[in-house]
């Protein structure tokens, strides 16, 4: 099992921005996924964004669409997430996973977490007035 590191979680008012990231061990292949979930209270966790490394392609929920961008880093295995546009309705724990699977993306698969064989251990956003 992979330990990745995320942080960039905080409280920010509504509108407002913050940037996460998660940073995968050198010690992994060059080839993954890396999907962005969250999880709030009293709700499941879902898929958020996700992207493949090497120039693959990203994936978003609906819910972020436009206002949450998805960026990675090859060189340093480090992926960021912009959050912009924040709304009260993103509060939530935000967690950053890795998906070996390279070869076999598909948008729905970012979205399912079982798919996702290593975790973070989440960093908490706050969207709040």
């Amino acid at each position: 099992q992979l330990q990745l590191v995320e942080s960039g979680g905080g409280l920010v008012q509504p509108g407002g921005s913050l940037r996460l990231s998660c940073v995968v061990p050198g010690r992994s292949s060059d080839y993954y996924i890396i999907g962005w979930f969250r999880q709030a209270p009293g709700k499941e966790r879902e898929g958020v964004a996700c992207i493949r490394s090497r120039g693959g392609s990203t994936y978003y929920a609906d819910s972020v669409k436009g206002r949450f961008t998805i960026y990675i880093n090859d060189a340093t295995n480090t992926v960021w997430m912009q959050m912009n546009s924040l709304k009260p309705e993103d509060t939530a724990v935000y967690y950053c996973a890795y998906d070996g699977a390279w070869a076999f993306w598909t948008p729905y698969r970012c979205g399912v977490p079982s798919n996702f064989g290593s975790w973070g251990q989440g960093t908490q956003v706050t969207v709040s007035s």
